[in-house]
């Protein structure tokens, strides 16, 4: 089965003064370079964000109009994908924490399910997960709908396992408090 995955790279990052969250470092590599590294066993990755320098050959693209939020974020990058995928990953890009063990256990999990996504230490889910393509493509919105669209909407019709982070895996950057915190 083909593992395709989609880098959630594109958002604003207002808590952060609009930086590139793709270009920003942690522990001397960049965010990007962490989720590209946490999808080292996907077959194909698209990122939907700006260009930026990386050690893996990913396809860039942008959802139209920008800003779109994730749901379109993840339908363009679906779109933009060379290879059929069986199983979908999506990774935000500020999620430096997650590796390919957590792609390997939300694959295990997703196992009976149309997917599975990891939590954070709360119980919330986060930007992290694997999804049954064809079942992803029978829930998606045409192109309008897709811009603003919550993603707990879009998935609401899926059986989805959850996940609990092992560690601090769970974690995202969406300041900057966040990021000297890890």
């Amino acid at each position: 089965m083909v593992f395709c995955a989609i880098v959630l790279a594109g958002g604003r990052a207002a808590r952060m003064d609009g930086a590139d969250k793709a270009s920003v470092e942690h522990q001397g590599r960049t965010l990007l370079e962490h989720a590209l590294e946490a999808l080292t066993d996907a077959d194909e990755v698209v990122v939907v964000g700006d260009p930026v320098p990386t050690t893996r050959p990913v396809t860039f693209t942008r959802e139209s109009p920008r800003y779109g939020g994730p749901v379109a974020a993840l339908l363009t990058g679906r779109d933009s994908l060379l290879r059929v995928p069986g199983t979908l990953g999506v990774l935000a890009v500020d999620m430096p924490l997650v590796t390919p063990w957590t792609f390997r256990r939300l694959h295990q999990a997703a196992l009976g399910h149309d997917g599975a996504f990891l939590t954070d230490a709360d119980g919330r889910r986060q930007l992290a997960g694997v999804v049954d393509a064809a079942r992803l493509d029978a829930v998606r919105p045409d192109l309008e709908g897709q811009h603003g669209m919550a993603l707990r909407a879009l998935l609401a019709e899926l059986d989805l396992a959850l996940v609990p982070p092992v560690g601090d895996e769970g974690r995202d950057v969406d300041t900057w408090t966040d990021l000297r915190d890890l």
